[in-house]
């Protein structure tokens, strides 16, 4: 038991990054990136905020960010500006095709607009970029180095040091370069690459690719940096076990700020505004631009004849999550030649918390 407490403790000391990668509290963790493996894994970057080089250029009205033959779109929030020459970028990943129109995060996005001919997902790529600082290019090797810059080491024979994390088992990394039963991921500070053509084991250690509890020991690899299929590897020639290092503290990352939640609206109903000669035992049916909290449907919407607002008229409703929309059925046949109004208030919500906008419907009873 005391032998599993002290491993426990040093897991804890050791990995400061590790709560992140479990999706714990504290900073959101940033992923170091290219834009070839953001181009290749749209689906696993999207909405994540990454780090990544390049150097801007404008076409236009478009900023566009270039990094080995490579380009993506940029957005600029707030307080972010281009600077001329190698940059690293914070950005937030958005993949358009993965959001629908009118999403407030695309607000600022003069490229898709068309809903009937929205891109699918993969095809139309973002960087939402909060900040940029000017940097030089890489003379020291780090796994840092490899992640954000992997064409400048491509073929090279390379020793780094890092956090030994199995087979991709915190999902630091997109895809898998499939070599043997023994890749494994290998750590650092910031950033992550891929390590073949070694077991990692030998003198005084022996470690499970797909066990948790041997990601509290560190390597130092020595092998040659290839690039295939946009992963980062090192075909290892030298591996063994190192001390880990003191603690860091964690950088703090700036939060990109949630999207205003849109409100949801009423896309139809029946019957139709200002519809008249309505049968007396008709229906109401209010279908929705988004799904609806069907607990917030009580005392949240009201019916009653204009100029008796006093006399509510009873009705029961009923909720289609399929389709969106609530249907009225009134207790008693409505009142011949009497006009109706149906209203949404304050309160009624989404499935996601956002308030549907008030809303009146108004219809003419007929014989």
């Amino acid at each position: 038991m005391r032998e599993f407490l002290a491993t426990a403790l040093l897991v804890a000391c050791a990995l400061p990054g590790l709560a992140e990668a479990q999706g714990g509290t504290g900073a959101p963790a940033r992923r170091l990136a290219t834009i070839d493996t953001i181009r290749q894994f749209p689906g696993f970057f999207h909405l994540q905020n990454v780090l990544l080089r390049g150097e801007f250029s404008d076409s236009g009205a478009r900023v566009i960010l270039n990094a080995d033959e490579r380009s993506m779109d940029v957005l600029l929030a707030d307080g972010a500006s281009t600077l001329v020459g190698l940059v690293e970028v914070r950005a937030q990943v958005i993949d358009v095709g993965r959001l629908e129109p009118g999403d407030p995060r695309l607000a600022r996005y003069d490229g898709a607009r068309d809903a009937e001919r929205w891109p699918r997902p993969g095809e139309e790529l973002l960087l939402n970029v909060t900040g940029v600082t000017s940097v030089r290019p890489f003379t020291e090797t780090s796994i840092r180095s490899l992640a954000i810059e992997p064409w400048r080491f491509d073929g090279q024979t390379v020793t780094v040091t890092g956090q030994f994390r199995g087979r991709n088992l915190f999902a630091d990394l997109a895809g898998s370069p499939a070599k043997s039963n023994y890749d494994f991921v290998l750590r650092g500070a910031e950033g992550a690459v891929w390590v073949t053509g070694l077991r990692p084991r030998g003198k005084g250690f022996d470690l499970d690719v797909d066990a948790r509890i041997d990601t509290n020991r560190w390597l130092k690899v020595t092998g040659i940096v290839k690039r295939e299929r946009t992963l980062v590897t090192i075909a290892a020639t030298r591996i063994e076990p190192v001390p880990p290092p003191a603690a860091q503290a964690a950088i703090e990352e700036p939060v990109v700020p949630a999207p205003p939640q849109r409100p949801v609206e009423v896309v139809f109903s029946s019957p139709t505004q200002e519809e008249t000669e309505v049968a007396p035992t008709s229906p109401v049916r209010l279908q929705f631009s988004r799904g609806l909290d069907p607990s917030s449907l009580a005392g949240n919407i009201r019916a009653a004849y204009v100029g008796v607002p006093e006399k509510a008229i009873e009705f029961q409703t009923s909720y289609d999550a399929a389709t969106r929309s609530i249907g009225l059925t009134f207790k008693l046949p409505l009142e011949r030649f009497r006009t109706v109004t149906v209203e949404t208030v304050v309160g009624l919500k989404g499935f996601d918390g956002a308030l549907v906008t008030p809303w009146t419907l108004t219809f003419s009873v007929g014989e």
